[in-house]
């Protein structure tokens, strides 16, 4: 493999491409769909039901509530937390070579080898690296040259 290097900045756009081409790939959970349901329904049960203070069934309620905004802000609340972070507008330094992967900027530095790597999901814009250990990292196409982003999805289908 021929090694490559280039710089991007961690923008809001990368970062939304990022979460954007990743989500269709997480683990579904039912207990997360089901979740606030779940709470309002304990939380009604002990305001109907018992003749407790009203503060847990309230406090089950709004907890309700509050993970109904998560999910439904899931994606504005996640870029968010990423701007508010330091790494965020930074420059990224990322080399491929025949080892692995590398990225570094002022803050972090991070390196995965080839020999790490599980498996490659390709999406539309760019491509999961998913780790033996479980970890995933997310590049985008638009940062490698054709050939090698062929050759990188090659090495592992």
């Amino acid at each position: 493999m021929q090694a490559f290097s280039t710089q991007f900045t961690l923008s809001r756009e990368y970062l939304a491409e990022c979460f954007d081409q990743t989500s269709p790939f997480e683990k579904k959970s039912l207990l997360k769909k089901w979740f606030p349901a779940l709470l309002l329904l304990a939380g009604l049960a002990l305001l109907m039901f018992t003749e407790q203070p009203k503060v847990a069934g309230s406090m089950l309620i709004g907890l309700a509530v509050l993970e109904l905004i998560h999910l439904r802000f899931k994606r504005t609340w996640w870029l968010t937390r990423q701007m508010w972070g330091r790494s965020s507008n930074s420059e990224v330094k990322l080399s491929v070579s025949e080892e692995g992967i590398e990225t570094q900027n002022p803050y972090t530095k991070t390196s995965l080898a080839w020999s790490d790597v599980e498996t490659v999901i390709e999406t539309e814009l760019g491509f999961i690296l998913v780790a033996k250990n479980g970890g995933r990292q997310y590049l985008s196409k638009s940062l490698f040259p054709a050939e090698l982003v062929s050759e990188i999805l090659a090495k592992f289908n």
